[in-house]
């Protein structure tokens, strides 16, 4: 009797190459629609693929594989688009997830769930709901899908918890020859370990066996505290609750302080009504907008919304709710891990760099803010966070209505700074690594090789990102600035 996978491969090898054309027709984005072509959304990549494909079950994501390998193609899988590099991006075909978005099965007993991989959280927070379940940890947005989340090691905050990866149980990929494999710490341990922040290089994502938890409220009590303040009891105030995270304004040397632990009590949400107002939103971006032209209007700016926040506050509310942030605008951005222990001094060193640069007439004029988090040790091979205590660091420079504004030079310094204090650089943002420099940085690294050469040998989902970043290739058709919407 033969094996599912076999029949399916004879079952494609069956088909001429016109019926799967044919096949694939109702699934492939004409060329004529907004949708044939991809932009990230910071709007910092673009790509127009060979061909965008939207599958909608497993088979579908078969026979787009099967295309590819005949015509010698590789294959890149996208969600939502919000990561800020070009990680998404490719010139051949395109696999979006998003139609792969169903809740599969629901274990109310054993804190499980079975879902695709293309559901977005923001769906997924509501279908849990519905169970009296929720997700432990989470990061600021939930516009993203839950495959592009595990992929990339995306993190939320919490000294006790890990990245959002480690809340895994179990993965079902489809590989590269079309096979159907399912992976977990006991079950082929290595693809697990691989997967868990894969780039989407190991296999697309079917389906993920998340571990979860009953639904919970969070209180949440932000304040405002000096700089100086805040270095000196970091350690305190990173572990004053179950999660923390702080928001530093460098224009006037304050930050806001956010500690959340679960809660009992009745939902009383809290907020800045002139944040979320015309002034919060409207107002500040078009201060963003001057800012590209006099320098010192982005200080009066980082002021004016340090102060639209300013003073403590309470808020209760659902756990998901209290987790995500509104991002505002798009944006470039680069966040970078240092060892928990090294947060300290890689904060002043950050400091004394935007100190400096205030002092010249014509130096950098940071946005707002800067943000800071923390997670758990994992044992995830590309995590940042393998085998140790982490602080994110993440800084930020808002595109007003979608507008150029410098940052090259702010991000090179900080990138420098936490790299001397072994820092790594978040997987789904634009960094400069190549495999010498990851090899050094991750023990596994040379692992995680091993593993994209044995289930994919061809290459058939290394974009141009996995070619760039893991296996060191050159060439302008590589290049980091390839899919660069500003050249």
């Amino acid at each position: 009797m033969l094996h599912p996978s076999q029949t399916l491969h004879a079952h494609l090898a069956a088909l001429t190459t016109p019926k799967l054309y044919n096949l694939l027709q109702p699934i492939t984005v004409p060329t004529r629609l907004s949708r044939s072509s991809f932009t990230n959304w910071g709007r910092t990549f673009f790509c127009t693929p060979y061909a965008i494909f939207e599958p909608e079950d497993e088979d579908q994501c078969a026979l787009v594989l099967e295309l590819a390998r005949r015509e010698g193609r590789r294959v890149r899988f996208a969600g939502i688009g919000h990561s800020p590099s070009d990680l998404a991006c490719t010139s051949e075909y395109m696999l979006r997830t998003t139609k792969l978005n169903k809740v599969l099965e629901v274990d109310v007993e054993k804190n499980f769930v079975l879902v695709q991989g293309g559901i977005v959280l923001d769906d997924l927070h509501e279908r849990l709901a519905t169970h009296n379940l929720a997700m432990s940890n989470l990061g600021s947005i939930s516009s993203q899908t839950l495959a592009g989340v595990i992929t990339t090691a995306t993190h939320g905050s919490g000294v006790t918890f890990g990245v959002m990866s480690t809340m895994v149980l179990a993965l079902t990929l489809m590989l590269a020859d079309g096979s159907k494999v399912t992976c977990s710490a006991l079950d082929r341990p290595d693809l697990f370990k691989a997967s868990l922040c894969g780039l989407g290089a190991t296999g697309l994502i079917l389906s993920v066996k998340l571990k979860v938890e009953p639904a919970f409220r969070l209180r949440e009590v932000q304040d405002t505290i000096d700089f100086d303040e805040f270095i000196e009891d970091f350690d305190d105030l990173a572990s004053s609750a179950e999660h923390v995270r702080f928001w530093w304004f460098v224009q006037n040397g304050l930050v806001r302080t956010s500690a959340a632990d679960r809660t009992r009590e009745n939902a009383n949400p809290a907020g800045s009504w002139l944040w979320h107002s015309f002034f919060g939103h409207h107002i500040v971006q078009l201060l963003l907008f001057l800012g590209r032209f006099w320098l010192r209007i982005n200080t009066w700016t980082g002021l004016f919304s340090e102060w639209l926040i300013r003073g403590k506050s309470i808020g209760i509310d659902d756990s998901y709710r209290i987790f995500n942030v509104d991002c505002r605008y798009p944006q470039y951005t680069t966040e970078w891990a240092v060892p928990l222990v090294n947060a300290r001094q890689c904060l002043l060193e950050l400091r004394t760099w935007i100190v400096n640069e205030y002092a010249d007439p014509s130096g950098v004029r940071p946005h707002f803010p800067i943000e800071i988090r923390t997670t758990e040790a994992d044992d995830i091979w590309l995590s940042p966070g393998y085998g140790q205590r982490m602080c994110w660091i993440g800084l930020i420079q808002y595109k007003p209505y979608g507008f150029y504004v410098p940052y090259r030079r702010f991000f090179a310094a900080f990138e420098r700074i936490a790299a001397q204090l072994g820092g790594k650089p978040h997987w789904a943002k634009t960094h400069t690594l190549g495999p010498t420099e990851l090899r050094s940085m991750y023990p596994k690294f040379p692992d995680f090789v091993k593993v994209l050469e044995d289930v994919d040998p061809a290459g058939l989902f290394r974009n141009e990102y996995v070619r760039r970043h893991v296996f060191g290739e050159q060439g302008e058709d590589v290049d980091a600035r390839v899919f660069k919407l500003r050249r």
